[in-house]
């Protein structure tokens, strides 16, 4: 499925960079905004597949408008864009409901690759960064994990959950526990559905915060 994608970015030519770069591989780029006010309210009126939002903007921030769009248009997948590189950051757009983090000094090719995992459920972010968040959410985990879980895993579930939080692939994750893709998919639409959660994500951060995802 060919993505509808709103570029919001304060600078004009990122934002023109970006909005060729879309382009050329094929998606469709329907808006752009240069403020996070106006990133809100192209997205409520063109309602994108996604929405490519800076972090750092004039007036609303990105987080601020992360927010507000999740809170009118939780299905719209937002991926933020920073040269920030702080955690904190990280941790607040993720649990925000953001679907990825990425940073402004990737090269095209990662990029790319990191939006085409958008369509195949997985966040878009790089392996550094799923590794800073779990790292970050450790100690929350720890502190969670004497509590009774709201949610019931089987070992199975758990087992490949934490591959999925190590940021493998479906194809990968079949490998290593020796079933089928279609199988570790079927595995995974039922974790979500246990969670409530719209991506994988927002189950790993469940999870983690139920304190399930520790290693023997």
């Amino acid at each position: 499925m060919t993505m509808r994608v709103l570029v919001a970015d304060d600078h004009a030519l990122f934002r023109d960079g970006i909005v060729s770069l879309l382009e050329a591989a094929g998606f469709i780029v329907i808006g752009q905004a240069g403020d996070g006010q106006s990133a809100v309210e192209q997205t409520l009126t063109l309602h994108p597949d996604l929405v490519l939002l800076d972090l750092h903007m004039p007036g609303m921030n990105g987080l601020e408008a992360l927010r507000r769009i999740k809170n009118k248009m939780p299905e719209t997948q937002i991926v933020m864009l920073t040269v920030s590189d702080d955690e904190d950051h990280l941790v607040e757009a993720i649990q925000g409901g953001a679907e990825g983090y990425l940073l402004k000094h990737l090269d095209s090719r990662t990029f790319m690759e990191a939006l085409a995992s958008l369509q195949r459920g997985e966040a878009a972010m790089t392996g550094k960064s799923v590794k800073v968040l779990m790292n970050r959410l450790a100690s929350q985990s720890a502190r969670n994990a004497q509590k009774i879980p709201r949610v019931v895993l089987s070992p199975r579930e758990i087992e490949i959950l934490r591959l999925v939080a190590k940021g493998h692939s479906n194809a990968a994750i079949s490998v290593q526990v020796s079933l089928s893709e279609n199988t570790i998919k079927y595995h995974i639409k039922n974790i979500l559905q246990k969670f409530g959660a719209h991506n994988r994500t927002e189950a790993v951060l469940a999870a983690v915060r139920e304190g399930m995802l520790q290693e023997d």
